[in-house]
């Protein structure tokens, strides 16, 4: 059971530093709850929605499937489409929402360019808060024993440099969703 009393929401210096960011990306490690966060925050906000994951070439898909760790050179076109996507939403003058693990700084600034109105939503756990999901998950091609790889890439980020929203995986996921609107409406356009 979650204790409400602990702080579930932490936001960076750069938060909110542009306004309300125009896109949202919700990252971490896989089975951290992304999906069912970005559905939640974009049903509330009325924002379209991308799961990364579907933007993988086959290629990747099939190396994650059989526990091969994705390369830098593996990820690159796949963060080039999801950045694409972000763009195509900025040139249109749209908001959006898309789930990438993002797990490398480098990710990060390939795909949201270090500007003020694209801000990362990390869901942040341990290895030990996250397994259990895993355990519990079916249907998604990455199998557990990815998930040591995962936390071997990720490198949190910088609550100084980024613009980011940090979250408690272990809070419950629609108080979360209330948590990063009412954070998000208290910017402006």
């Amino acid at each position: 059971m979650y204790d409400m009393g602990q702080n579930m929401v932490s936001l960076s210096h750069r938060f909110g530093e542009a306004g309300r960011p125009c896109v949202l990306i919700v990252m971490g490690v896989s089975g951290c709850g992304k999906s069912t966060l970005a559905q939640l925050i974009a049903e509330r906000m009325g924002w379209s929605l991308i799961e990364g994951d579907d933007l993988h070439p086959p290629a990747n898909i099939a190396l994650m499937s059989n526990g091969i760790p994705l390369t830098d050179m593996d990820r690159a076109p796949w963060l080039d489409l999801i950045a694409d996507r972000i763009e195509s939403w900025r040139d249109a003058g749209q908001c959006g929402i898309v789930t990438c693990s993002s797990l490398k700084r480098s990710y990060r600034r390939q795909i949201g360019g270090d500007s003020a109105d694209v801000c990362f939503v990390y869901l942040k756990g341990s290895r030990e808060d996250i397994m259990p999901r895993l355990s519990q998950r079916t249907g998604h091609f990455m199998p557990i024993a990815m998930l040591d790889s995962q936390f071997a890439t990720l490198e949190e980020p910088d609550m100084h440099e980024e613009v980011v929203m940090v979250l408690d995986v272990n809070a419950p996921q629609t108080q979360l969703a209330e948590l990063a609107f009412a954070h998000l409406s208290r910017l402006s356009f």
